[in-house]
């Protein structure tokens, strides 16, 4: 059994979906499974069980003779939340817990961090395992999936096999629930669909023209071709970058998806909301030389290829 938390989720999803296509079906469902919309994502999908997130550690700990690998995807991952009382139990206890049942299992893990650990990016944004402690998270969020880094590096014990993944801007599939933390790709979409023309936040750093702004933005399906890779290699444990490598501007996103939907642009600029304006990042990019150098070869989507495909193939026909 392969167990996938985070399940009825945007990644999680996906990475049912990938373990489902290379005929990978006793699949443990881990997640809240009170939202319908959500629950729209495992339509189709092969599954053995589903757990509710809350009874999962005492499911665990009657059956992991059978579980041969946990993918810990399932996080709070709003970066507007300020309940860090919320975000430590969630996010960095609940790993906290996986992590030690894994050790004590001896059960291959791997989980997710994120790039919000990177803030500013004062310290660049390299995956250098000496340096991570220093990381300056802007958010609640970021803090939170810091923490349980830290935490794991400086563990005598643990897992026999185990990476984290500092997901960098994840957009694709299955992420329609998000709302307001869904990929600017899936904004950008519904706006030019119902107004024909999409409103980008303003620059309010001398450093950027407006739309200038650089991310550094993945595609979900080399997201969950790496997990699925990581899941065979099982050797050189530790944390890992998962971006594109290539960071790209609002501005050739937005592009992007005006072409796919085959429309004039149309693009002008609002002010970013003050509640995140003091924390938002304006430039991102993964180092993916650590990923590369343990043997993943794979090619990564570029931006337009992954856009196309997202909006040709899906958003059109949801």
């Amino acid at each position: 059994m392969i167990v996938v938390t985070g399940a009825v989720g945007f990644i999680g999803s996906q990475l049912i979906k990938k373990l489902n296509d290379q005929n990978f079906n006793y699949i443990v469902a881990v997640d809240n499974f009170d939202n319908p919309l959500k629950n729209k994502n495992l339509e189709g999908l092969n599954l053995l069980h589903k757990i509710d997130r809350d009874g999962f550690m005492e499911w665990l700990d009657n059956n992991y003779e059978e579980v041969e690998f946990i993918f810990h995807i399932g996080a709070k991952t709003d970066t507007s939340l300020f309940d860090v009382g919320l975000l430590n139990r969630m996010n960095t206890t609940y790993t906290k817990q996986i992590w030690k049942r894994c050790c004590s299992y001896q059960i291959p893990l791997v989980y997710a961090s994120s790039a919000a650990t990177y803030g500013l990016g004062e310290y660049g944004y390299d995956d250098n395992e000496a340096t991570i402690s220093q990381l300056k998270p802007l958010n609640p969020y970021g803090q939170s999936k810091q923490d349980f880094d830290v935490w794991a590096l400086e563990q005598e014990e643990k897992p026999f096999y185990w990476a984290g993944l500092k997901f960098f801007n994840v957009y694709g599939p299955n992420e329609y629930h998000k709302g307001r933390m869904a990929s600017v790709i899936w904004h950008a979409y519904n706006q030019i669909k119902n107004s024909d023309g999409m409103k980008l936040f303003r620059s309010h750093n001398p450093e950027y023209k407006d739309g200038e702004q650089m991310r550094d933005f993945v595609y979900v399906k080399d997201v969950v071709n790496v997990c699925y890779w990581l899941m065979h290699h099982r050797k050189n444990s530790g944390i890992y970058n998962l971006g594109s490598g290539k960071a790209r501007t609002f501005l050739d996103l937005t592009r992007a998806v005006f072409k796919a939907m085959d429309k004039k642009e149309n693009i002008s600029f609002i002010d970013t909301p003050e509640d995140i304006r003091d924390k938002y990042q304006y430039f991102t990019e993964a180092n993916m030389d650590k990923l590369r150098s343990v043997g993943y070869t794979d090619k990564f989507y570029s931006l337009e290829d992954g856009v196309e495909e997202y909006v040709t193939d899906h958003l059109i026909k949801f």
